[in-house]
């Protein structure tokens, strides 16, 4: 297949070929169609099947054939973090010269509000932040086509749910609603099913979201090599710097469920000679751009984070992953471990815990159906525990 077939628009995919991006993914042949013909829909697939140019394309190559006189705002795209947001940002200036507005929380209003002058066709943001600027009238909602949600699940997660659902309600009633995510929750699939059924806005029988679950490509077990590393908890910092000195990763993103610990890690990595940076929920955003610039460019090949940037975010050539802890939901242990293995490329895994997390981490191979290949580190190697038993 090719992405003319699917009626792109020949400038996106000149600009696609250019990125070496030449056929669509399975998500992206399912969902264009779709999108194409007006359908609100809400479809799942793997981490980095390529979900976000799924609904890119189509949308953009939309905005580009019909004239907007008015310059009104025509496509909203609502993210959970500042990173995803960003990341949709420059995916759509790599391919297209449509003018777009990033309006995330925690960043001047003031100037955004001065971008929305400037007459964007797309806005880009979070839910919080997008309603309120419509609160304000600085964001005119009345003209908007499609409201997408990407990473739906955490959208409609307790602590943004508020926000979208207040969101929906000043959309006009014949917005197309599309929805992603690598996983959707039971609770997600009933609030979608609201929709669907035209209770949440009083939606028509035409106006149902469709749901598209794609089939699993299992990333999770073909492409991404688990590991377990066993570190009682005082240790483990250290037994992360051994495993740096010993695996020599391309690229590695560190995770920890746990803001405090971020300066710490990052703090004894550095004293060790170990170049790395930072991303937390209180990092200044000018900052945290500038961590995750450097960690693409290459400039630094370790980044630690918490789970602020496992949701969404693609940053190529991601060689390693290694989880400070394990979370509590097994979504997040996808989403963190998919940060690897991305657009069809294969990566590694890595857990280091202690007696309690590598017996959860033992139930979690089960559930997942994944086989996680216990390690240690022995004279500055990475081994298997057996070969040092012989």
């Amino acid at each position: 297949m090719t992405f003319s077939e699917f009626n792109i628009n020949p400038t996106l995919i000149e600009k696609l070929d250019s990125l070496s991006i030449k056929e669509p993914t399975a998500v992206q042949a399912k969902a264009m169609p779709l999108i194409t013909a007006g359908k609100n829909i809400m479809f799942q697939s793997e981490t980095g099947t390529g979900k976000t140019f799924a609904y890119l394309l189509p949308l953009l190559t939309r905005l580009m054939a019909t004239e907007n006189p008015g310059k009104n705002v025509r496509l909203m795209i609502a993210s959970p973090t500042y990173e995803l947001a960003s990341q949709i940002k420059g995916q759509i200036q790599a391919i297209s010269g449509i003018k777009c507005a990033l309006l995330i929380g925690g960043a001047p209003i003031a100037r955004q509000i001065d971008m929305l002058k400037e007459k964007p066709e797309v806005v880009i943001g979070g839910p919080a932040r997008l309603l309120e600027l419509i609160h304000l009238k600085k964001l005119k909602a009345d003209a908007i086509e499609t409201l997408v949600l990407d990473e739906a699940d955490r959208l409609l997660a307790k602590e943004l749910r508020d926000d979208t659902e207040a969101l929906l309600e000043r959309l006009p009633v014949k917005v197309q609603l599309i929805g992603n995510s690598a996983t959707v929750s039971d609770y997600t699939r009933t609030i979608l099913q609201k929709a669907r059924d035209g209770l949440s806005r009083g939606a028509s029988e035409e106006d149902r979201i469709e749901l598209l679950t794609l089939p699993m490509e299992d990333v999770l077990r073909k492409r991404i090599t688990h590991w377990a590393i066993f570190a009682e908890r005082r240790d483990k910092i250290d037994t992360l710097r051994k495993f740096i000195n010993a695996v020599k990763p391309e690229k590695l993103l560190v995770f920890t469920g746990r803001n405090d610990q971020i300066d710490n890690i990052t703090s004894k990595l550095q004293f060790k000679d170990i170049e790395c940076a930072s991303l937390s929920s209180r990092t200044d955003k000018k900052e945290r751009k500038a961590a995750i610039d450097r960690f693409r460019s290459g400039k630094i090949k370790v980044l630690v984070t918490t789970d602020l940037t496992s949701r969404g975010l693609d940053i190529p050539g991601i060689t390693h992953v290694v989880q400070m802890d394990l979370p509590e939901k097994e979504d997040f242990f996808i989403h963190r471990s998919g940060r690897t293995a991305r657009a069809g490329k294969t990566g590694i895994n890595c857990v280091i815990g202690d007696a309690f997390e590598m017996q959860n981490y033992a139930k979690l191979e089960k559930k997942l159906k994944i086989v996680v290949y216990p390690k240690m580190l022995y004279k500055g190697a990475l081994v298997d525990p057996n070969d040092v038993m012989e």
